[in-house]
């Protein structure tokens, strides 16, 4: 597999993402043995970037991944994320980033991946109790003790970013990106100027974009704790019109002779060599289609056909979780 640079690490141009192996879609923690399979395939193909995150369970995915590495730990670039778990008394899904909370949760995290060392640290969202200054300086120090090697933050927006970098050289930015959700296209100039790299999640716009729900039945028929239930953009008459949107990216498949997930893919590969998307899977037959994009060429054609498509309709959160979002 090609590679891609973000800041100054090197990584395989398409990731994976561990969170639905044991957190927010159906069927998460169900089979672990299956989970594991994939993470050891995807790196039998050439993968190298692994991303997880404290919240994901909570914990459980941590556990997971480090279980799938023993003995492959330095195969990997191995990606975690602090700050939307409180360890001074707000437990889950309440946003701390001060330092003191840093410095608790790198050494959980540690443990549970069963590492010395994190590759890239991201702080999941931006705490605005926290000065990011204050966040940056107890990440440098990280670094300095060799706990982690890079920084990285998530969903923050310009400001932040650049005052963040001010501190400390920050090295990948991730936030959503994908043929639906395209906000970072104002965020790419600033990160190539600052020389950070983007890692898209959901790149695949949670499944929607590979066809794999074609009716409101098929939403409902979800477990109850998968996130799409409640996304704006599964619901009511907007998964109607977004239809339209998987639709186009079939047709173009088509054309190339692929699968509309590979599609998605070898879209956002193709808006630089510094973006790398990282979709989620948990099945080793989805993580072979996922890599294979990777030789995906498309058209001048086909991209700007793609580059044309609308907005999806909703929102591409819950209004709780975007009001974790800097925008």
């Amino acid at each position: 597999m090609r590679t891609a640079q973000l800041g100054q690490l090197e990584v395989s141009r398409i990731g994976l993402g561990a969170m639905g192996m044991s957190h927010a879609f159906t069927g998460a923690g169900t089979d672990d043995a299956e989970s594991i399979r994939t993470i050891h395939r995807a790196i039998d193909l050439g993968v190298t970037l692994i991303d997880t995150a404290e919240i994901y369970g909570p914990y459980v995915n941590e556990e997971l991944v480090g279980q799938a590495l023993r003995g492959r730990r330095d195969d990997v670039v191995l990606a975690t994320k602090f700050g939307m778990v409180s360890h001074r008394g707000g437990g889950p899904g309440n946003l701390d980033s001060s330092p003191d909370n840093i410095r608790t949760a790198v050494e959980g995290s540690l443990r549970r991946l069963g590492t010395d060392r994190i590759d890239l640290y991201y702080q999941h969202r931006v705490d605005p109790k926290t000065p990011i200054e204050d966040t940056v300086g107890a990440l440098a120090e990280l670094v300095a003790q060799g706990k982690i090697r890079y920084v990285g933050l998530s969903e923050a927006w310009i400001g932040t970013v650049r005052r963040a970098h001010a501190v400390h050289p920050i090295t990948a930015l991730q936030s959503e990106y994908s043929l639906w959700t395209r906000d970072q296209d104002e965020m790419l100039p600033v990160l190539r100027e600052l020389g950070i790299g983007l890692v898209a999640y959901s790149p695949l716009g949670r499944g929607f974009l590979t066809g794999s729900l074609r009716t409101r039945a098929d939403v409902e028929a979800l477990d109850d704790s998968d996130l799409r239930k409640s996304n704006p953009r599964f619901v009511g008459e907007n998964f109607e019109r977004n239809l339209r949107l998987a639709d186009e990216v079939r047709a173009v498949a088509d054309e190339v002779g692929a699968t509309p997930a590979q599609v998605a893919l070898a879209w956002v590969l193709a808006k630089g060599s510094d973006i790398v998307p990282i979709p989620g899977t948990k099945r080793v037959s989805r993580v072979e289609e996922n890599v294979a994009a990777d030789g995906v060429v498309l058209s001048p054609e086909q991209i700007a056909t793609l580059d044309a498509l609308p907005v999806a309709e909703g929102g591409h959160h819950t209004e709780a979780q975007m009001a974790m979002i800097e925008r």
